[in-house]
């Protein structure tokens, strides 16, 4: 039985180029704005991976505009990990960071073991696969949790 959708959620991975802004906007697809969605990631030095737009686009899922930011980016940008129901970290690093940051805080940190997709694949359509097989794991753990919206 698919749980009640949070009021909000913030999804996290190691860099918010892949995982995170890809869970962020297929959420936004199959839920509309019933639920307020951000990504982060440990770091922000990466850019949206061209890869990752090309899959999403697949689904009408428009991430090309996405820009990465940091936890601590989110913070300076005025929003406190605290405003968030839920945080879902896609990597080992990104959960102990956000356990680490909200330790402090009545709050929720789930971990799903979502496949990083970069550096699988030699050729052009090896690497879409890769990256589709992370795009359907989080589509199905996402439909898995709050239903087919």
């Amino acid at each position: 039985m698919p749980e009640r959708l949070p009021q909000s959620v913030l999804f996290c991975c190691d860099h918010n180029a892949v995982r995170s802004p890809m869970a962020e906007g297929l959420m936004k697809k199959l839920y509309g704005f019933d639920t307020y969605v951000q990504s982060v990631g440990v770091l922000n030095d990466l850019e949206i991976d061209g890869f990752a737009i090309s899959v999403c686009q697949e689904l009408g899922v428009e991430l090309s505009r996405h820009r990465a930011r940091s936890f601590q980016d989110l913070e300076e940008y005025g929003e406190a990990l605290s405003g968030f129901d839920l945080i879902v970290a896609m990597s080992p690093a990104s959960q102990r960071h956000a356990l680490d940051l909200t330790r402090l805080f009545h709050l929720k940190v789930e971990y799903w073991p979502i496949m990083d997709p970069t550096g699988i694949g030699e050729t052009r359509e090896t690497k879409l696969n890769a990256y589709r097989q992370t795009r359907d794991q989080i589509y199905d753990q996402l439909k898995g949790k709050w239903g087919a919206g």
